[in-house]
């Protein structure tokens, strides 16, 4: 009986490819799915053999050639590189390959909306693979996502504060002054809720699990089970990960000297077929030139002002984005200290935001394991730090499920991660600001993470790597304020990632040293 030293090795041979042929194949998955990992020959071979030479281990593996390999085989790369199960009996019959990860979650979520349209087991399944026939090639579908990408922040925004109002009592929309230039977000937002430098500590970063707490149920409707349908059948056509995993809802939020305030759970079906369809239908609606008669959906399911501020009236979803600050020494590049200041584009792999500038991390405010201790806004930056920035896969729930107990306990954390929280004070995170986002009625936690000790820099600058999540990663120095206010005027960016840009620099400017020149930012508006 043939053996395999992995089960990377194993799937190759099931497909009867050669590792010549196999890396051909890869790279042309590569081209066609927007990847930007390779991988040559050589480097294959040590991957098969799961060793980078005779008695060395492999070590870590780039997290572009790691993605790649996900998406062509549906595993994760620490099972690929793991070694294959193998019957020790003669004649013992092998169970039969389980579905890939990615199968089983889209299976969950076409049972979900057959359940909430009333559909027949199936029907969504059947409807997902007419409409997948219909999507034409990949590249047609990157071309639309593209156009999408393109219809500009303001124009976005102007359109919704048209729809919306500008403001609703204490409410209104986030604006500030930068370098000259007039800034508006479609973040809804008020005094109150700005500039709050909250220590992500459990004495002040208290939002509390509220159980059993049901979520509304929107009725679908034709408009809005097709535009599901429609949505279900891009992202398999891309590659997009869905899983039906819970996320928080918020409540209610109480907010000051701590962050209070109460959340529930929803299912990500719930929010990703019903509200989060929102962007999409608006920048679809403008792309075409009919938006004031082209959005039944946000008419359904976020109308007014009066429902974006009723949260437990709607399914509030949200996330945590912050601004990620990080000391340097001088050196050979740089005639004096700074703080490196990180940016990404979002990648055609995520759900939504794709080819906008964000900040990193970002991401949902969700649970790993801990319902109740997870509900802390601190808990989700600091996974998202670990899993955007600091190579951690297993914490990316859309890829792994969640066997480990504690995945955030110290003796699983990255080395940069473990060696940030083992003094105090090497590692500071804050809470600048709180909105509500009028392109899909998510509440968005801006945050502020600084690392003050520069000997961070000379051991770990190295391996800070952005994840699958980000098609790229730029650094601004806090030193150069002409470059820092060019990036605020992009129009490329998220409505969320500026808003935490903004109070993010607000914050650093304001905490800064010699290490920080940084550009005015003044509120205006509310």
């Amino acid at each position: 009986m043939r053996t395999f030293r992995t089960v990377l090795e194993q799937r190759i041979w099931e497909r009867r490819l050669t590792l010549e042929e196999f890396a051909e194949y890869a790279e042309q998955f590569a081209r066609e799915h927007g990847e930007p990992g390779t991988i040559g020959v050589r480097h294959l071979q040590r991957l098969v053999a799961g060793q980078r030479r005779p008695g060395e281990p492999l070590g870590r593996v780039q997290p572009v050639t790691a993605r790649l390999l996900e998406r062509i085989f549906g595993v994760s790369v620490e099972e690929l590189l793991s070694e294959p199960f193998v019957a020790e009996a003669a004649g013992e019959v092998v169970p039969a390959e389980p579905p890939a990860r990615a199968e089983v979650d889209l299976a969950v979520v076409l049972d979900w909306l057959d359940d909430r349209v009333g559909w027949t087991a199936g029907i969504s399944r059947s409807k997902v693979r007419s409409h997948l026939a219909k999507l034409g090639s990949d590249g047609a579908l990157l071309d639309h996502r593209a156009r999408r990408a393109r219809i500009g922040r303001k124009r976005l925004t102007s359109v919704l504060a048209d729809y919306y109002g500008t403001s609703a009592g204490t409410h209104g929309l986030y604006a500030a002054r930068c370098g000259g230039s007039e800034i508006t977000t479609s973040i809804l937002t008020r005094r109150t809720w700005l500039d709050l430098g909250v220590p992500l500590t459990p004495e002040h970063d208290r939002l509390t699990l509220v159980d059993g707490e049901p979520h509304p149920r929107a009725a679908l409707g034709d408009v809005g089970a097709m535009a599901a349908v429609a949505r279900l059948a891009e992202s398999a056509a891309l590659g997009v990960r869905v899983a039906n995993l819970p996320l928080y809802r918020l409540l209610s939020v109480d907010l000051g000297p701590t962050i209070d305030g109460t959340v529930g759970m929803v299912p990500f079906a719930e929010y990703a077929l019903t509200v989060d369809l929102l962007e999409r239908e608006v920048t679809e609606a403008l792309g075409e030139g009919k938006w004031r008669s082209r959005l039944p959906l946000r008419d359904k399911y976020l109308p007014d002002l009066r429902a974006v501020l009723d949260l437990p009236g709607r399914v509030c979803a949200g996330g945590v984005l912050a601004l990620c600050a990080i000391a340097r020494p001088r050196d050979q590049f740089r005639d004096a200290p700074d703080f490196a200041v990180l940016v990404q584009e979002r990648s055609g792999h995520v759900l939504n935001g794709t080819g906008r500038l964000a900040v990193i991390p970002k991401g949902f405010h969700q649970p790993l394991t801990d319902f109740r201790a997870d509900a802390r806004v601190g808990a989700t930056l600091l996974r998202e730090l670990e899993e955007e920035l600091f190579g951690r896969s297993d914490v990316d729930t859309t890829a792994h499920s969640g066997r480990a107990a504690s995945p955030m306990h110290l003796g699983r954390l990255s080395e940069p991660m473990r060696w940030l929280l083992e003094e105090p004070g090497r590692l500071r995170t804050e809470c600048t600001g709180f909105g509500l986002n009028l392109v899909s009625g998510n509440y968005e936690f801006a945050g502020l993470i600084v690392i003050d000790d520069e000997d961070f820099w000379r051991r770990y600058g190295g391996q800070v790597e952005a994840n699958w999540e980000a098609a790229g990663l730029q650094l601004y120095s806090s030193l150069d304020s002409e470059l820092i206010t060019e990036l605020v005027s992009r129009e490329s960016w998220s409505n969320e990632g500026l808003f935490a840009l903004l109070q993010g620099l607000r914050r650093l400017r304001e905490l800064g040293d010699d290490r920080v020149r940084l550009p005015l930012v003044e509120h205006s508006g509310l």
